[in-house]
Order: C-alpha cells, then sequence, then structure tokens
C-alpha cells in the first residue's frame, strides 16, 4: 500500500484534513497518516519515506518560529523532501513554508482575503492539473491574511484578483497552493462557525454571503477537484522532462 503524512496544525475538518482529496486517495490505495505539529515530535519523521508528503493551513505565521518552534522543524522536513524532488504539496500555511525554505519572502498581505472566487492561470499554470480549476470550470475558495514571494527556480501557476501568488510548482512534483481546493461544503460549515471572530473581523466578509456562495459553488468545485487530484496523483507518479533545477 502506498503512504501519504500529513502534518496538520489544527483539527478543523475544514482546514485539518485533506477533505476532497480523500476520495482520490481511497481510490489510489493511500494509507494516510496525520501527525500533529506541536505535539507529535516531527523531529523524528523521516520526510523521504512518504510516497507524498502534505503540509496543511493553520492560523499562525510561516515567519512565526519564535511562539511556535515546531515550524523549525517543519521547514526542515521541506528542505530535505524538496531536495529530494519527490512528490510534496503544501496548502495555504503549508505552500507559505514551502516558499520560505526554498528562500522566499512570507509576510502579511495587505488584507486578508476570505471567500469564493476564480483563479487566472499563468501561462505554464493552464498545462498543469490547475486547468480543472479554472475561473470558467469553477471558483475556488480563499482563507489567508499572508502571502509570499516566488521562489527562485520555481514556476508560477496562478493568481487571484486580489494577490498575485496563488499557486506555484517546484521540480517534478512540488505544488503550493495558497487557496484551498480541498475544502467540502460541510467542513465548511463547521468553518464558519470556528471563525466567527475572524469573519466578523474581516470587511466585506459575512457568514451570509459565506454560506450562500458555499452554498452556489461548493458542489461545483468539488466535482472539478476531483479531477484536479486525480490528475495531480498522475502527475507525480510519472517521470517528466520539464524539472527545474534549483538555484
Amino acid at each position: 500500500m502506498k503512504n501519504i503524512t500529513v502534518i496538520r496544525h489544527t483539527r478543523n475538518p475544514a482546514f485539518g484534513y485533506l477533505g476532497s482529496l480523500v476520495a482520490n486517495l481511497h481510490q489510489e490505495d493511500y494509507a494516510v497518516t496525520y501527525v500533529e505539529a506541536g505535539l507529535d515530535n516531527l523531529a523524528s519523521l523521516n520526510p523521504l519515506t512518504p510516497d507524498i508528503f502534505v503540509i496543511l493551513g493553520g492560523p499562525m505565521g510561516a515567519y512565526d518560529d519564535r511562539n511556535y518552534p515546531f515550524l523549525v522543524d517543519e521547514l526542515r522536513l521541506l528542505e530535505r523532501r524538496l531536495d529530494a524532488d519527490l512528490p510534496t504539496l503544501g496548502i495555504c500555511l503549508g505552500a507559505q513554508l514551502m516558499a520560505r525554505t526554498l528562500g522566499a519572502r512570507v509576510y502579511p498581505g495587505p488584507y486578508r482575503e476570505i471567500g469564493w472566487s476564480p483563479l487566472e492561470l499563468s501561462k505554464e499554470g493552464i498545462h498543469t492539473p490547475l486547468a480543472h480549476l479554472v475561473a470558467e470550470k469553477t471558483l475556488v475558495l480563499h482563507w489567508h491574511g499572508d502571502t509570499f514571494d516566488i521562489p527562485v527556480g520555481s514556476i508560477h501557476l496562478a493568481s487571484s484578483p486580489k494577490y498575485q501568488n496563488q499557486a506555484f510548482s517546484w521540480g517534478k512534483c512540488g505544488l503550493a497552493l495558497q487557496f484551498h481546493p480541498e475544502v467540502t461544503t460541510f467542513g465548511l460549515e463547521l468553518w464558519f462557525k470556528n471563525h466567527a471572530c475572524e469573519i466578523s473581523a474581516t470587511h466585506g466578509v459575512s457568514i451570509t454571503r459565506l454560506r450562500e456562495d458555499t452554498t452556489r459553488y461548493s458542489k461545483r468545485l468539488e466535482a472539478q477537484a476531483a479531477k484536479f487530484w486525480e490528475a495531480w496523483l498522475e502527475r507525480g507518479r510519472k517521470p517528466t522532462n520539464n524539472k527545474v533545477v534549483a538555484k
């Protein structure tokens, strides 16, 4: 059986699980192991062992290792994993940690981006599995306040109306996503409840609008995300001639 190791920073069902990716993993016969950042001993992990390595989102900043020292262990794991050019996925905080590992700046953005909006793919992005998530096929969910610069040697893949850097690739199958393709309708309803303070403190965002948009867009995203995950998993199994060499 193939295996996937997932580092998570919260058990919020919308934020600390693989969501829509799970069905694809079951079909592909993957065993999923969740590792709890801040509780489990991350330094004891061998990042070269899993077939796929994933770091999910979280409420802390990728630069805040003074308050959250386990982030240093995550950076070390990512450094070894990315250097070996093995299938690696970072979502939200995970993407920011990938950017920081690769030498790029991670920093607070000018405003929070919370809600549903389209992706705009770069000329390179349209030739990747992200083509299943373009605006004419679905909107995606954004939920972040920090952002990152694109690392030298990586490939910029996507932007949104509010943030230029929404996704980049590294090597054969390293993928960093600032947005959340993994979310499900059920998980988001719990997220709205658990993040009421953050939502109410964000200008132009409301529970009512988020719920209406989720009803309107989430099922379509789940359908397109299934195609996206299938294509990404397939891409990770195949050799490619467009490897990016780290500089």
